[in-house]
């Protein structure tokens, strides 16, 4: 027996980190780019008759979404609902309060009771009777101390032990749901909006900032789960190969942080024991970025305009160009130059380091806003006038004060973690 499940994540749809509004329908365009993924992945499970859909948490980019984009994201969850597809809706951190009586952001489907579409907002074994599906759906919601913990269980406990408690607390319940409650002849999927040690952190992981409880990886890879749905993480990418643990990713990039990966979901073909399963990218607005570095006056303009990506390259994208150079030469400039090789992206942002000076315009701390910290820091750093050798040495301690993890523990050039 085998069922087709589509899962994906991290819709965060009414992000608008770039661009202007559409004068038609009043949304801003970015918001229009995360509605039309979220369409081609309501149109594929349509299409190609799915058995359960799984989204593994996150709607919107916070717990407080404007009743413009609660319709918006209710207008294509009632397109599967009708379509029949049973639908599993995760609670991701983005989609709850910090108080444990508070309503999360997709409440209002169980309170509704709309039909086939299912919230997961507790850990809780679901089953083919509620699901219309023969197929069995462990749920992991995003983990709150206060679902979990007492006030008296964390007293005189520091952070490290209370998330130990928590993590011993999720084994002992995911051991007795195996052990005692499933059916073993039915296909058996866990999905969770967590982040799973072993995994490599997107853009959102400065929003973590090194407060993110890692689940350990023996925990979602018991042999048990034929598939493991997982949302949270940004960056598609499979944790684990059997059972399969997958991060479907999110459906649009975030920022300049995610602007080389791929965004997308999961189409797979789950039975016991056996799962295939394939990404299917999105067609979502593209992402450019260009650093040009200059250090002479001779040529100045000529030599830049040669650097730059030709208009055809950038139409339509995002787009952020990076310019070094001795802020001597800062009035040799011309940005309309610029600006008009760039008249057909979508947007452009400029962002100059004038090296051999401390001071910078305000313009440029605006700009600021598409770097993340690792750039920032990095950006910092060459206005201090400090060697390259002495940048590593202090991104590699500022790694540590920050515990901002990357799979080798440190922050690197070659591993850059992006903020949004």
């Amino acid at each position: 027996m085998s069922v087709r499940i589509l899962h994906f994540a991290d819709a965060h749809i009414d992000i608008a980190n770039y661009g202007r509004h559409d004068p038609e329908t009043g949304l801003p365009y970015r918001v229009e780019d995360f509605l039309k993924s979220l369409d081609q992945i309501v149109d594929t499970a349509i299409e190609e008759r799915v058995d359960l859909v799984i989204f593994a948490g996150d709607a919107y980019k916070d717990r407080n979404p404007q009743p413009t984009f609660q319709r918006a994201w209710g207008e294509r969850m009632m397109r599967l609902s009708r379509a029949g597809i049973p639908t599993l809706l995760l609670i991701g951190n983005h989609d709850v309060g910090p108080a444990e009586y508070r309503a999360h952001t997709l409440q209002e489907y169980s309170t509704l009771a709309v039909p086939h579409i299912f919230v997961a907002d507790t850990i809780k074994l679901w089953g083919p009777e509620e699901l219309g599906a023969p197929v069995q759906v462990l749920t992991l919601p995003w983990v709150t101390r206060s679902r979990f913990l007492a006030r008296n269980d964390t007293a005189g406990k520091t952070s490290e032990e209370i998330n130990q408690i928590i993590l011993d607390r999720i084994g002992k319940s995911f051991a007795e749901t195996l052990a005692t409650k499933i059916d073993p002849k039915l296909p058996l999927i866990l999905t969770a909006h967590a982040s799973i040690g072993g995994a490599t952190y997107g853009s959102e992981r400065l929003v973590m900032l090194g407060r993110d409880m890692v689940i350990g990886k023996v925990l979602v890879t018991d042999p048990h789960f034929d598939y493991v749905a997982l949302g949270h993480i940004h960056k598609h990418q499979m944790v684990n190969e059997r059972p399969p643990v997958v991060y479907s990713g999110s459906i649009e990039r975030i920022d300049f942080g995610e602007w080389r990966e791929k965004k997308g979901f999961v189409l797979a073909d789950v039975s016991r024991g056996h799962t295939e399963w394939r990404f299917i990218e999105l067609d979502t607005r593209p992402f450019h970025d260009r650093l040009i570095r200059l250090e002479e006056a001779d040529g100045f303009m000529e030599k830049l305009v040669s650097l730059l990506p030709e208009s055809h390259e950038v139409v339509g994208a995002i787009c952020r160009l990076r310019l070094e150079y001795p802020h001597e030469l800062d009035a040799l400039l011309d940005e309309k130059i610029i600006r008009d090789r760039y008249a057909d992206a979508f947007d452009l942002r400029i962002i100059k380091n004038r090296t051999g000076t401390q001071q910078a315009k305000l313009g440029d701390l605006l700009a600021m806003e598409s770097l993340g910290p690792y750039e920032l820091l990095q950006h910092y750093w060459r206005s201090r006038n400090q060697t390259d050798a002495e940048i590593e040495e202090l991104l590699t301690l500022a790694g540590d004060v920050l515990a901002i993890h990357s799979p080798t523990g440190k922050i690197s050039p070659e591993n850059p973690v992006a903020g949004t």
